[in-house]
């Protein structure tokens, strides 16, 4: 029962907090507008200029495609394609990691159907008489197997990556080392508990039990799994892993947003209320802080 609640509240936890930060992300402060060309959503200007070159361009339409600008994030959420373009050697195990976590998250996924499936009688499984059923018992296996091994192979190569590289361990912080033994240590525990159900029926029961609230029975390794797993959903939120949060901010509303500021737009308001933003926090930076008075 007590791995039952931890399950419900991690997920529950991971969902509202990863919500709040978006929330937190929305009422920001007006940003400072980068203007880096192009910007996918204007019409016309895919491959380099502006709207902003036009002759009299307050007096033309500004043309943009929504649709363009979805797609050109997409790529980055899904593929990390700037990382592909700007530093090739590391995209490829950091890539292994994010793909491994999208495969688990689909992972799981099937298995609430799975577990669903079965709870309606129908089987998943290799000798299943449904197509569905047999169909949804394959790719589960492919996505699981793949998710496991990409997300530990990722996590733990750039752990090691980051501790060997004489450059890149100046920069990294040990919050940075933690986050990914975290992300290994959730893994490995999964790869060893679920290398005894290859078929992952076991996972579908346990999927199942959870959907229903019902209790299930759990031997020590799983239960450490279940605990890892439930640690990491509530602490990549509140992590610098909670970047899948703000990236649709950093690109939609920082490096893409280009909307003119004319008299009277929407625009010119917001500047005019991030001109008066006092923050209400103090600084410790040592060129903030006061000078100290001379001791007598």
């Amino acid at each position: 029962m007590i791995l039952s609640i931890i399950a419900y509240l991690s997920i529950v936890l991971f969902v509202g907090i990863s919500v709040y930060k978006a929330y937190q992300f929305a009422n920001m402060p007006f940003h400072g507008r980068m203007d880096l060309y192009p910007v996918p959503k204007e019409k016309g200007y895919e491959h380099g200029g502006s709207y902003y070159e036009e002759i009299a361009w307050w007096s033309k339409p500004h043309e943009v495609s929504h649709v363009r600008e979805i797609i050109e994030m997409l790529k980055e959420i899904i593929f990390i394609k700037k990382l592909f373009e700007n530093q090739r050697p590391f995209w490829w195990i950091s890539y292994a990691l994010h793909l491994g976590i999208y495969l688990l998250m689909a992972w799981t996924i099937l298995l609430v159907i799975g577990a669903m499936f079965e709870l309606n009688g129908i089987i998943v499984a290799a000798n299943s008489s449904s197509i569905w059923g047999l169909l949804l018992f394959y790719v589960s296996l492919v996505t699981g197997y793949l998710g496991l091994a990409l997300g530990a192979l990722g996590s733990g190569l750039l752990f090691l990556r980051r501790l060997f590289d004489n450059t890149l361990k100046k920069y990294t912080t040990p919050q940075e080392y933690f986050n990914l033994l975290l992300i290994f240590a959730a893994l490995m525990t999964g790869i060893l508990t679920w290398s005894r159900d290859l078929s992952f029926g076991f996972a579908r029961e346990v999927t199942g039990n959870l959907v229903t609230f019902t209790p299930f029975a759990a031997d020590g390794l799983l239960t450490l799994h279940v605990i890892l797993v439930g640690i990491m959903l509530i602490y990549i939120p509140i992590s610098k892993m909670s970047h899948y949060v703000g990236k649709y901010f950093t690109f939609h509303k920082v490096l893409w947003d280009n909307n003119p500021n004319l008299k009277g737009s929407d625009i010119e308001q917001q500047v005019i209320k991030a001109s008066s933003f006092r923050p209400t926090t103090s600084w410790s930076a040592p060129h903030i802080k006061p000078p100290a008075a001379p001791e007598k």
